[in-house]
């Protein structure tokens, strides 16, 4: 009974991390504030839906699988999101900043 709790109560947090993520990937104003969100739901959001998942794991396959899937997001998620960063700057796009809000020709 109580793994089943604080299953139930890590998979209520992944969801709130993934939601908010979300969110935020919406809510922000450039491809380089979206990654801060995107890691949030990569990171926080999947790691404690895996945690929650792993709890109720009956299976030792299964949980050796979920820890397996929560490794390859710990190094593929910062990778990840370093290479799409450093192309974007190759590419020539700028952070956003208030003064290029104000001038729209900066």
């Amino acid at each position: 009974m109580i793994l089943d709790i604080l299953s139930w109560i890590s998979i209520a947090i992944g969801v709130f991390f993934t939601l908010v993520g979300g969110i935020g990937l919406i809510r922000m104003p450039d491809l380089f504030s979206r990654m801060h969100p995107a890691g949030i739901l990569d990171s926080t959001g999947a790691g404690f839906l895996l945690l929650g998942f792993l709890l109720q794991a009956d299976d030792w396959l299964v949980a050796v699988k979920l820890v397996l899937i929560f490794v390859f997001l710990l190094f593929t998620s910062p990778v990840a999101t370093h290479a799409l960063a450093h192309a974007a700057l190759l590419d020539g796009l700028k952070p956003w900043t208030k003064a290029r809000k104000k001038d729209p020709e900066q």
